[in-house]
């Protein structure tokens, strides 16, 4: 398949191995990853060469690696720039704005409920009411839909009526499962806690390479994104029993904790910018470890040499 990786992985570790047989892997999305969790903190741009070397870890080849690169070029995400021989790739600002966004969504705290439905007007509403669905809202018309989170601006135009819950828990909740098909997200997230357990088995994270510690991170980001960022992220009180994210996203910590400081050092000691290596810390990223310290205490992990 076009973008496609081939995950007969060369990481070393049996637990990458088996989360990349279960975790489907596109070029693209990919490096959407790679900029989100180790470039967009440390300013925002790396050399391709750096990005060629990541994926190849992956089963991701150099051609679709560069095919994949032109393609997020030419949709305004990144910007080339070449430093004699070498290319660099830098996230446009608009892309920034928008990885600020999923960022605080991966590493931040819920975010306070604020609900509000949204009506559709003017022509192509049906098309802007999926863009909606796919920011997690709840369809209650052809042109009526309710959501707790930030709407894309390009559902415009539209009018947007401020919702405030009077009282009612019941009441919600049963309107909230209802308006929502919620087995999908919670399914997701079991199978995010499947696939990365065994990263915390202490005989296996001790074994990996500062090299596997950051490839281990990047694939915990890559599917927790995904997941995250399809979650409509309904307030506790509305959710069904034993909703699986809460333990998701604890792992998620916990495991991006564990693994952090042997697969930055590994980006400080071999990825570049134009402007020189690529720093093994910064505030964005002590930021980053600070929302995640309220979720998760990191225990032994992988090695740092």
């Amino acid at each position: 398949m076009q973008g496609q990786g081939d995950n007969s992985a060369k990481a070393g570790s049996k637990a990458i191995r088996e989360i990349l047989d279960e975790v489907p892997l596109r070029a693209a999305s990919f490096i959407v990853t790679i900029y989100g969790d180790v470039v967009e903190p440390r300013g925002g741009a790396i050399w391709i060469g750096n990005l060629i070397e990541i994926c190849a870890g992956v089963g991701i080849s150099e051609t679709l690696v560069r095919t994949a690169v032109s393609r997020l070029v030419a949709a305004g995400r990144l910007a080339g720039e070449r430093e004699g021989r070498r290319s660099f790739y830098r996230l446009t600002d608009a892309a920034r704005t928008e990885f600020a966004g999923a960022a605080r969504v991966i590493f931040g705290p819920p975010e306070e409920a604020s609900w509000h439905f949204v009506q559709l007007m003017g022509s192509s509403a049906e098309d802007r009411m999926l863009m909606l669905e796919r920011s997690g809202y709840a369809r209650l018309s052809p042109r009526l839909a309710i959501g707790v989170r930030p709407f894309p601006t390009a559902i415009m135009p539209a009018l947007v009526f401020r919702a405030e819950i009077a009282e009612g828990a019941e009441e919600l909740k049963a309107f909230a499962s209802a308006s929502w098909d919620l087995a999908p997200h919670a399914e997701a997230y079991r199978r995010f806690l499947g696939s990365f357990q065994s990263l915390a088995a202490p005989a296996d994270a001790g074994s990996m390479t500062p090299a596997d510690c950051l490839t281990a991170r990047l694939l915990l980001v890559h599917q927790f994104r995904f997941v995250a960022l399809r979650d409509p992220r309904l307030p506790a009180e509305t959710l069904p029993e034993g909703w699986p994210g809460d333990e998701a996203r604890r792992l998620f910590a916990r495991l991006y904790l564990n693994l952090s400081h042997p697969a930055d050092l590994h980006a400080a000691q071999h990825f570049v910018a134009a402007s020189g290596p690529l720093a093994a810390s910064t505030g964005a990223t002590e930021e980053r470890f600070r929302m995640l310290r309220r979720e998760g205490v990191p225990a032994s992990g992988c090695k740092s040499v």
